[in-house]
């Protein structure tokens, strides 16, 4: 059964508190660390960073290179893939070290998000501060981890293959949806350490729109990731209308018909744009109804937080367009995709139904 602290027995020990407190500050700990990479990542793929490394070295690749024939080596290896024959070829050592540098980074920063994760979980089993039924839950995401980094050299080697100078968008997906996933799990599995459920069911309908505004921003999300995989920010550089009409000429042009959603460029944005609104529309209502419904407080502060998150995401979408994707918009767009991520997990944590009792108690006498 996957760990849900509704489940367990009240903690009525100030030592016990005190351990799931420490233990839920370590995982925000490291899910700041996933959300600065989910940061870095966007501004690898958006300077063409991710390609220039062509080794999946997990130890001896910690340290950069340290001599001049290390530096060749390196380079030599680079000027084979197509990336550097048709799109950056020529441009020396000191091209080729800028956009290195920025993808060492990101390796090097999944390795501290390992290295974080590792240590931390480690010194909580060893010295028994782990709360009951929660060591299933930190192995799979240990799991999870290390099928992360293998997930991102199989979307780097796509980026070898002939013809191609950009890694495949469907990978490219699977590895943003896959650092989503984990920093979902880390923050809730957070909050649940420090929050206990509520006491009283939560409003049904403020319940349900939030629940909505939540799925129609995560798959935003992930239509974004095949905005950037096909590069379709860089068309249809106007808004609200692409070229002048609401749904784009050429929407529904390949065949099969499925491949429109993720490889056709007026159709990936539109989707993107369409999602976006839509989360936009149901966290607006969700906020409404909160104000007028709930107390000033967590709960209500928790529904309009998120209708802010995404408004603000919006609002940079918006201006990441128009401004044709530069790389320091194009960056904050996606770190603020997890400031969204993070609203909707505090927002529908808030809204918990109430916890059952356990069956026993259920069944005992009154």
């Amino acid at each position: 059964m996957p760990f849900d602290a509704r489940t367990l027995p009240p903690q009525t020990t100030g030592t016990a508190t005190r351990d799931a407190r420490a233990v839920a500050r370590w995982l925000l700990l490291v899910a700041a660390l996933v959300w600065i990479m989910v940061a870095i990542g966007g501004a690898t793929r958006l300077t063409g960073s991710g390609l220039s490394i062509m080794e999946w070295a997990p130890i001896a690749g910690i340290l950069p290179p340290l001599s001049d024939a290390e530096w060749q080596r390196l380079y030599d290896l680079y000027r084979t893939i197509p990336q550097y024959q048709l799109v950056n070829q020529g441009f020396g050592m000191e091209g080729f070290k800028q956009i290195f540098w920025l993808e060492w980074i990101h390796r090097f920063w999944g390795r501290l998000i390992g290295l974080a994760y590792v240590a931390g979980l480690a010194w909580f089993w060893a010295s028994g501060r782990i709360p009951a039924g929660l060591k299933p839950r930190l192995l799979l995401l240990l799991a999870l981890g290390g099928l992360q980094g293998a997930i991102g050299w199989f979307m780097v080697a796509s980026g070898f293959e002939a013809d191609r100078t950009a890694v495949s968008p469907y990978r490219l997906v699977l590895h943003l949806g896959m650092a989503f996933l984990l920093y979902a799990m880390l923050v809730w599995t957070a909050l649940s350490l420090l929050r206990p459920a509520p006491a009283e069911p939560p409003p049904v309908a403020i319940r349900r729109w939030t629940h909505a505004a939540a799925g129609l921003a995560i798959l935003a999300m992930l239509a974004g990731g095949f905005v950037a995989g096909i590069k379709a920010g860089f068309s249809y550089n106007t808004f609200p209308l692409m070229d002048g009409r609401l749904v784009p000429e050429g929407y529904w042009d390949l065949s099969p018909a499925w491949t429109n959603f993720t490889a056709n460029i007026p159709a990936v944005q539109f989707n993107h744009r369409l999602l976006a609104t839509l989360a936009l529309l149901s966290a607006g209502w969700a906020a409404w109804l909160a104000w007028r419904s709930l107390p000033r407080g967590r709960l209500r502060g928790a529904v309009m937080g998120l209708a802010a998150a995404v408004a603000l995401q919006y609002a940079l979408g918006v201006a990441t367009l128009l401004a044709v994707v530069p790389v320091w918009l194009g960056t904050l767009h996606q770190a603020v995709a997890v400031l969204v991520l993070t609203g909707a997990l505090f927002a529908m944590h808030a809204l918990r139904r109430p916890a059952r009792p356990p069956a026993a108690a259920r069944a005992a006498p009154v």
